[in-house]
């Protein structure tokens, strides 16, 4: 499939820059994908669809506040993204304005952390942390959270850095890594997961942490010779058992989000089966994919022509995706990261 067939144009007053005031309250539009019919609810509205025989699958990874910034003796401003861990204090990092640095030289960022960068990889850096403590409780003081670029805040707006704080992450965060949220999960209460676990709707936690390749746009115009940027995942004994058990009961395995897919999918597709594995996921699922594992799922609405917006196509049929999309602008449903939601069942 090309490129150009996951293209939409969407309104700009569409892209949510702020989360609905209360999680529970976004909208969802839910969509049967055998009819093609769908209602317009709130999230709070979930419980009515789930029962004792679904299981929701959640991605309990954790946003480090990776956005780092430092002051030259010259007064010039430095970003530091950091990306990821490779060995211990040793990230891969995106500075810039990157012509700004060069090795050797070592960046404060705070009174706690330090950076010195070590050499250029590509268009990115390998930079050495120095710090005493824990990190990522210095992070937590230093740092901020790193947005997509869709979402516009200025370093001095404390009250949206505080609210991102809070409100880009998951009620259910425990497990730090990730550099951008699992956004479909952005709309649970533990009300809302209280309430699903007393009418028999059980859940488990697996974790992927989501890297930049989640905003990483697909350049070939042949969508198949696509590659994806390799992201570290875990599922632990206690889930792996839970997933098999409702699998083999016949339950519906609920994924929160394409993280989700992406791991169950790819454990499936490697092992046969859901087992306890720490492993990285580089699949790329588009139309055409057989799901192995998933059977409903809760996701946001995503950009033209990115690998999560052909996820969903791949799920629920690009056709019905894209006329879904229509009536969710007409409706004006929030896109992205802080917008609203669909659920496909």
């Amino acid at each position: 499939m090309l490129l150009k067939e996951f293209d939409y144009e969407l309104p700009e007053k569409l892209i949510a820059q702020v989360p609905s005031q209360k999680r529970e309250e976004s909208r969802m539009l839910v969509l049967d994908k055998k009819t093609g019919k769908y209602e317009h609810k709130h999230f709070f509205d979930i419980t009515e669809f789930l029962t004792e025989n679904d299981l929701l699958v959640l991605n309990n990874t954790k946003v480090i506040p990776a956005r780092l910034y430092a002051k030259k003796d010259t007064g010039a401003l430095i970003e530091i993204f950091l990306v990821r861990e490779i060995e211990k204090n040793i990230w891969i990092a995106l500075i810039k304005p990157s012509k700004r640095v060069k090795p050797k030289m070592v960046l404060e960022i705070s009174s706690e952390l330090s950076v010195e960068i070590l050499e250029k990889d590509e268009d990115k850096w390998k930079v050495h942390l120095i710090y005493n403590g824990n990190i990522f409780e210095i992070l937590d003081r230093a740092g901020n959270i790193p947005l997509p670029p869709y979402i516009e805040r200025k370093m001095t707006d404390e009250e949206y850095k505080n609210l991102d704080f809070e409100r880009y992450q998951t009620v259910y965060a425990q497990k730090a890594g990730a550099v951008a949220a699992p956004t479909a999960g952005l709309h649970f209460t533990k009300e809302i997961l209280d309430k699903l676990e007393r009418q028999g709707t059980k859940h488990c936690f697996i974790t992927l942490n989501v890297g930049l390749g989640t905003f990483k746009p697909v350049k070939c115009e042949n969508i198949s010779e696509h590659k994806m940027d390799s992201e570290a995942f875990e599922i632990t004994q206690e889930s792996a058992e839970i997933i098999n058990k409702a699998k083999a009961e016949g339950k519906n395995i609920v994924a929160v989000g394409t993280t989700s897919v992406r791991t169950l999918e790819t454990v499936m597709n490697k092992y046969g089966k859901i087992i306890p594995v720490k492993d990285s996921s580089e699949l790329f699922i588009s139309p055409g994919y057989k799901f192995k594992i998933t059977d409903k799922l809760i996701t946001n609405f995503h950009l033209p022509k990115s690998t999560l917006l052909m996820l969903v196509s791949a799920f629920a049929g690009k056709d019905l995706i894209f006329k879904t999309y229509e009536e969710a602008i007409k409706s004006e449903y929030r896109f992205y990261s802080y917008g609203d939601c669909m659920f496909i069942r």
